[in-house]
């Protein structure tokens, strides 16, 4: 059986996030998050600081995306950074991989750590049944 590759959009994060460019990145993400199940990789390799605002912009893109039922990667995030999503307690909310490429990936991986849903049938005796 051969399916088709879910379409994953990646994007580039500037050096610096300021009020400008947050909205300009996020209308721009508008197209991507506009489909069933968008599949998000933002590249955080050239993000040099990690501060309340670009967290909280990375929690608009996932709140976007589950809303239809999606999900965003974050590449690249530097040690630095990876522990300002610790400290503001959303470390767990994104998964992360050192490249981009590796994020795509993951996509299109499936999930092998959850079994597929089996059901059961239970034997009604004749005398119980309605």
């Amino acid at each position: 059986m051969t399916g088709r590759l879910k379409t994953v959009t990646v994007k580039d994060l500037p050096e610096k996030l300021d009020s400008k460019n947050e909205r300009a990145l996020f209308a721009g993400l508008r197209t991507a998050m506009n489909v069933e199940r968008p599949a998000l990789v933002l590249n955080c390799s050239h993000l040099r600081e990690m501060d309340v605002s670009s967290v909280h912009l990375l929690l608009c893109c996932l709140e976007e995306a589950m809303k239809r039922n999606g999900d965003v990667r974050l590449a690249g995030v530097s040690a630095e950074a990876k522990e300002s999503l610790r400290s503001m307690g959303v470390e767990r909310l994104f998964r992360t991989f050192e490249t981009s490429e590796q994020a795509v990936e993951s996509f299109h991986r499936r999930a092998v750590s959850i079994p597929p849903f089996v059901g059961v049938t239970a034997a009604v005796p004749a005398e119980n049944a309605a």
